[in-house]
């Protein structure tokens, strides 16, 4: 794992909404991204599907309500979070369309910055 630290930046809403989190869940995906800066990968991290490689989904259950937090690491040599937000979906594991585009709609201001 590389020591040197990657710089961490909070695209759009997303730090203002992660604060809002319980600090419990706070905490714990506060040191997954630490790890992520570190150039490892968090256990609790898994691969975002369908906007390609190097994004990643950090989830935790809470007293019965989902969270997530959704990064990428392929930009810049830095970690971007794209979004946190509490899944507020009970039916299905699907995360929703708005939150899906939004993900996407941050990561292409991501790109564009560094083209």
């Amino acid at each position: 794992m590389n020591r040197t630290r990657k710089i961490l930046y909070w695209e759009g809403s997303s730090k203002k909404d992660f604060t809002k989190f319980p600090l419990d869940v706070q905490k714990d995906m506060g040191v997954a991204l630490f790890v992520a800066q570190l150039g490892g990968l968090p256990d609790s991290a898994k691969h975002w599907k369908g906007l390609g490689s190097g994004i990643y989904e950090l989830t935790e259950d809470y007293r019965g309500d989902a969270f997530r937090t959704v990064y990428t690491v392929r930009v810049g040599g830095a970690v971007h979070v794209l979004h946190a937000f509490q899944k507020k979906s009970k039916s299905g594991i699907a995360t929703p369309q708005p939150d899906v585009t939004l993900i996407g709609k941050r990561l292409k201001a991501v790109l564009a910055r560094y083209d």
